[in-house]
């Protein structure tokens, strides 16, 4: 890593701390060069202001939530297992700690700042979820019944974040059991089997 990049990186870590202790309203450019060990000079040169340090974490949070490759669908397996193997590794992926750590810094912000929530779920409308080619391609197939995927998806979502993110974001504890993932998948695929 360039040295550069390494100053870039300790201003974004410094900054999600100091907005973790201190809210984005609280947190103070002083204090995150502080806490990166940098000038602030040297912070302004890689950030414009606390608005662009923000954008950028958010941004991060965008991709660590989008860091699984999208899901493809194998014909020679049987659906349903495939569709709860990539939920479950989703599920795995957004409730690591790093992830909900971003999330519940930068979800603080989004319910104080209308404008900035709509940007922010602007530029997620622009990312598909990884699960949303497994469910398209398995469409195409005529596996489930054919509708807009990422609808499809979004619906499904849902019910799993609810019993499996939402309570760890919260609460700090899942105290869901593992077999209503199969409860959710059945849901689902209640509403999208193809009828006979």
């Amino acid at each position: 890593m360039k040295r550069t990049e390494k100053k870039r990186k300790d201003i974004i870590d410094a900054a999600i701390e100091e907005f973790r202790a201190q809210g984005f309203l609280g947190a103070k450019t002083t204090s995150i060069a502080k806490r990166a060990n940098v000038s602030s000079r040297t912070l302004y040169n890689h950030f414009e202001s606390k608005e662009a340090l923000f954008e950028a974490i958010s941004e991060i949070m965008i991709e660590r939530n989008g860091r699984m490759d999208p899901v493809p669908y194998d014909p020679d397996r049987d659906f349903v297992e495939q569709l709860k193997d990539a939920l479950r590794q989703y599920v795995a992926v957004i409730t690591e700690e790093t992830a909900l750590g971003l999330n519940r810094m930068v979800m603080s912000e989004l319910i104080r700042d209308l404008d900035r929530s709509k940007k922010f779920f602007a530029e997620t409308e622009t990312h598909a979820y990884p699960i949303t080619r497994l469910i398209s391609e398995a469409m195409e197939a005529g596996v489930i019944r054919t509708a807009d995927a990422g609808y499809a998806t979004n619906q499904l979502l849902v019910l799993v974040k609810g019993f499996f993110f939402w309570p760890e974001f919260f609460l700090g504890e899942t105290p869901t059991p593992a077999s209503t993932l199969d409860d959710c998948v059945a849901m689902f695929m209640a509403h999208y089997t193809p009828d006979s």
